[in-house]
Parts: C-alpha cells; structure tokens; sequence
C-alpha cells in the first residue's frame, strides 16, 4: 500500500500522458482514507477536464423488452433466476419508442440507448429493432445505441448499416469473478460480442457493476480489459440489491466507495466516456454532484426495472456544480442548463435506500 501522501495530481499527469499506473497505484486510489478523498477527485477531475472541459453528455435509457430471460445473472432482476416484482413485456410498438425517443429529445439527452432483454436476440426482433433506429433517426436529432445481448459479426454490420453509433454490451466484471455472477454464459462470450461491435466500425460501450462482491483487483482487471479492448464508453453501474435476485442482501458500497471506483476509472480510462449509470441516486446520495468530477456523462430518467431521480434534480445538479450539458454533437449547449421540462406523465415512487 502507497503512503497516505500519495501524489494524486502526478497520478493525472501520468494518465494524461499516456502511462499506465501500476497495480499497486490503482490499488492505492481504491484504499485512499476518507480525509484525502478531495484530493483523488481533484486528480481525477484534471484529468477529465483536459478530454472533456466542463460538458455533462447525457444518455436516455429505452427498456424496449423486458424479463423474459433465460440467463441466470444474479445481480438481474429480469434473469430466469429473479423474482422480483417488475414489468415484464415483449417488443414494444414502434409507437412507444418513438414516443420515448420524442422524451429523450426533451431531455436534451444525446444518445438514445434502446435496450431488451434475452440472451440474444431471435430474427423477428432484430429487424423490429432495425425498423425502430431508422424511425428514430429519420424524426429525432438523437444518437443511437442499442444493448441487445450477445452478438454475432453479421448482426453487428447490419447495425452499423442501419445507423447505430453505439452498441453496448458489458463485461460486468473481472473474468476472474465473472463465474460468480453468471454461468450461462462466459466472460469470453461478453469480449467477443465487443469485438464485433469493433469490427463493424461501430462505436464501443462496456463496463461493470461494481457491488457484487468483487474484491479491489477485480476492479482492476476490469478497467484494464476495457482499456485493452480499446472500448471507448464506459458505464459504471453500483448494484441495486434488488428483493428477489440472488445478490439480493450484497450491501457493500457507500458513496466514497463509489467516488474511488470512479476516480480510478479516470485514471486508467483517461480519455473515455465514463458514465455513471444504475444505482447513482441510491449509493451516492448526497454526493452525487461529485460524481461529476470524474465521470462526464450520467443516464438521465429512469433505468431498467428501476427509477431513477426526477429529470429537473439531474439539471439542478450539473448546473449548480458548475458544468454544462454536452450536445449530440459533443458541444456545450447555448443557453439554460435547464431547460423547462414537461410535467412526468407517471407516478414516482421513493427510491430504493439500501440498510446499510
């Protein structure tokens, strides 16, 4: 373990110049005291201010298909092993995702990510996804990513062709750990459909959920097969201990925790999107604004099966730390950081607080 008075800034300088810290650095960030935690965040922040300036991206999430999977990933609660109480449905109607793409629109959100659930996708509904990018693309100035499972070569290139920037498919973890949340399919499945996604010339998004156990180099290798991979969008999801799935009762985050995790994906991921995703408002809390310091980007709405803070909370914050939302085209927005929204057309329940 590195002394307490650590160098963070040169830990920056490093990440900006192109060097790699050594494991016993990473594992430093992560064991930081709490006393000095300021101080990792302003190195990390360095090193996000030199790629990204003071831009915010924000990303809008889609559950196009929900449930009905026959994977037994433990954190999920839409996994052939969960019981948990959610929304099951097949395919939505084009209607509907153009509507919640008019939504993302208004949001000022740049990229729309289109997401169902399965293993892999059946023929019937990959051309159903196909048929909804290009409505979107043809009504709405909005970026497009899809998460649609495991993929195969010719999949992707019909993707690519169809107009998605972005598909996204995570490594969840370590491939060391990965047996312990997953066995239905391996951690070479999960690299090979982002390999795909590569040789296609599509656009890379990969990361984890961080949470489930994993110990300090699992965290590690996860950042460091992402940068090995060249992937360029990196969500960082804290698990939702959902009532009903396996990791149910795995109750190990609190918000220092997840500001290291995510200053040492700054560090190792210099130049990526980092993108703090599910579980920001329930293991953050309070300290959400400072998420921003190392992350450019957050989800703004609602997540898979679980809500998220109401949209104006989310412009409130960006503003009030002093950051700016991004464009589709990666510019700084003219005007308000908040704009007026629409009334949300659906009752909010509180958001999960785990017992800690």
């Amino acid at each position: 373990m590195m002394a307490p008075d650590t160098d963070w800034l040169a830990f920056a300088d490093r990440a900006i110049a192109g060097d790699l810290l050594s494991r016993d650095e990473a594992r430093s960030v992560l064991a930081a005291p709490d006393d000095l935690l300021l101080e990792v965040l302003a190195g990390a922040y360095r090193v996000r201010r030199h790629y990204w300036g003071n831009r915010v991206r924000l990303h809008f999430l889609l559950n196009a298909q929900s449930g009905l999977c026959p994977e037994d990933c433990h954190y999920c609660s839409q996994s052939s092993v969960s019981t948990a109480e959610i929304d099951r449905h097949p395919m939505l109607a084009q209607e509907r995702i153009l509507a919640a793409a008019e939504r993302a629109a208004t949001l000022k959100a740049g990229t729309f990510c289109l997401v169902i659930s399965g293993r892999a996708p059946g023929e019937r509904v990959f051309e159903k996804v196909l048929d909804a990018v290009r409505a979107v693309r043809e009504r709405y100035d909005l970026k497009i990513c899809t998460c649609l499972g495991l993929l195969n070569a010719d999949q992707t290139n019909r993707l690519a062709q169809a107009g998605v920037e972005t598909v996204n498919h995570n490594l969840n973890t370590s491939e060391r750990f990965h047996g312990e949340v997953c066995t239905t399919h391996t951690f070479a499945d999960r690299q090979a459909t982002v390999e795909h996604v590569q040789a296609a010339g599509i656009k890379t998004c990969s990361g984890g959920i961080i949470g489930m156990g994993e110990s300090d180099d699992d965290v590690i290798d996860l950042a460091l097969s992402l940068r090995g991979l060249g992937v360029r969008s990196v969500p960082v999801n804290f698990l939702i201990p959902i009532a009903g799935t396996p990791f149910s009762e795995r109750l190990a985050l609190d918000p220092r925790r997840c500001l290291r995790v995510l200053s040492l994906f700054r560090f190792l991921l210099p130049s990526q999107e980092i993108r703090i995703a599910g579980g920001r408002e329930v293991h953050l809390r309070s300290l959400q604004p400072l998420g921003l310091y190392p992350a450019n980007s957050i989800f703004i709405g609602d997540y898979l099966t679980t809500q998220g803070q109401p949209p104006t909370a989310d412009f409130e914050m960006i503003r009030d730390a002093g950051f700016v939302l991004e464009t589709p085209d990666g510019m700084p927005y003219a005007g308000a950081a908040v704009p007026e929204l629409p009334a949300v057309a659906y009752p909010r329940a509180p958001l999960p607080i785990p017992v800690v």
